[in-house]
């Protein structure tokens, strides 16, 4: 179902300029979340800080995999029949009850959609939306990424708020390989991943760009190598779940067709040893998932130098995106010299939900303080 509240009046934002007048709704109903792809593609395509996983595609799959019925709470800003805002979101009661986005934990970042030509009042009311919605629940947006459309709506928040750290992904700079190259810290880091990329090219590892209509098979063998490389190590167990797969392909091939997601596939021998998905956005890529058959180890192949030149075919070439390695800190993507940008934890309440907000926080300080007793004791031995 969906319920209707009038936004007032505004001078056209959108660049379409269809009409003067806002409505909110608030989507519940599943069918009417599928229904409005071609309208969202349209909005995230306006919106400069959308990342892959605000795409409908995704989310829309996510729901399909994880979503919990009777629980989705998509609000919506609309002139006409163009939509100006989304904010995607589910309602959870634990540990407490909150409005949370939708995408989970195998969404790197989340966020809400805004019209670029907006010069306040579709954020005004989707701010006064969201405020409704979140009546005896507390407003939870985990893994913002700074400069993320849902800024302004927390700036806009009238009620009690705070923001934390969040997770920290580490970003590139949308250049060429060579010029990653050249950032390295010496010239000997350089001449090692330029051998590196020679030993690539006298293997006769070849690569090339899968069209839509081999998406689906080539992200099965994406995740079979994906459990192979990992045998007999610690693996993000999700991964390898049926529901994991089944929200990837639903979500990859019409990604693919849209421009929003590229995979790559690597042979040698005419056999492939390597698939790779990498996630776009206007102002993003991002490498999401790969799958590498263990042997490529065995053969001095450096699998990470042969992800990074592929991934840069999206981001060099005068393209503004940056290169994102995604969440995570790990030793051996600082080999790179990346940016270290740590996302977000935006929490919003209203005056009756206060208490939520200090349950939430003193869970997280909590937390924080035994991550920092941890390294410490890490340190000393």
């Amino acid at each position: 179902m969906t319920a209707t509240y009038p936004a007032g009046l505004a001078r056209p934002t959108s660049p379409t300029e269809l009409v003067t007048e806002l409505v909110t709704e608030l989507v519940t109903d599943e069918d009417a979340f599928a229904a409005l792809g071609p309208a969202w593609g349209r909005l995230h395509a306006r919106c400069a800080a959308a990342t892959p996983f605000q795409s409908h595609a995704w989310l829309h799959s996510w729901w399909r995999s994880y979503g919990r019925r009777g629980r989705l709470r998509l609000l919506v800003v609309r002139a006409g029949r163009e939509l100006v805002a989304v904010a995607p979101l589910m309602l959870v009661r634990r540990p407490l009850p909150a409005l949370v986005p939708l995408g989970g934990t195998i969404s790197d970042y989340t966020d809400v959609l805004l019209d670029d030509g907006d010069d306040g009042r579709v954020a005004g009311a989707l701010t006064e939306a969201l405020t409704d919605a979140a009546r005896t629940a507390l407003v939870d947006f985990r893994e913002v990424r700074p400069g993320g459309a849902v800024e302004g709506v927390y700036a806009r928040w009238r009620g009690p708020r705070r923001t934390l750290r969040d997770s920290p992904c580490l970003e590139l700079p949308a250049v060429s390989m060579e010029e990653l190259i050249a950032r390295l810290p010496s010239k000997k880091s350089a001449q090692r991943v330029r051998a590196k990329l020679r030993r690539l090219t006298a293997l006769g590892v070849q690569r090339r760009t899968v069209g839509p209509e081999e998406v689906d098979a080539a992200l099965d063998r994406l995740l079979e190598l994906h459990r192979m490389q990992w045998q007999g190590r610690k693996v993000t167990s999700e991964h390898l779940r049926p529901r994991f797969r089944e929200h990837l392909v639903r979500a990859v091939g019409p990604m693919v067709r849209s421009g929003d997601a590229v995979v790559t596939e690597f042979r040698l021998d005419d056999e492939v040893v390597a698939v790779d998905l990498t996630l776009l956005s206007g102002s993003l890529a991002g490498g999401y998932l790969y799958g590498a058959h263990p042997g490529l180890r065995q053969r001095k192949a450096d699998v990470a130098v042969m992800l990074l030149d592929a991934c840069t075919e999206h981001t060099g070439g005068g393209r503004r995106r940056t290169l994102s390695l995604l969440r995570g800190d790990e030793p051996y993507k600082h080999h790179w010299r990346p940016e270290r940008v740590v996302n977000r934890r935006l929490l919003m309440a209203r005056r009756r939900t206060a208490p939520l907000l200090t349950a939430v926080l003193c869970d997280a300080g909590v937390r924080q303080r035994g991550r920092e007793a941890l390294q410490r004791w890490r340190e000393r031995g």
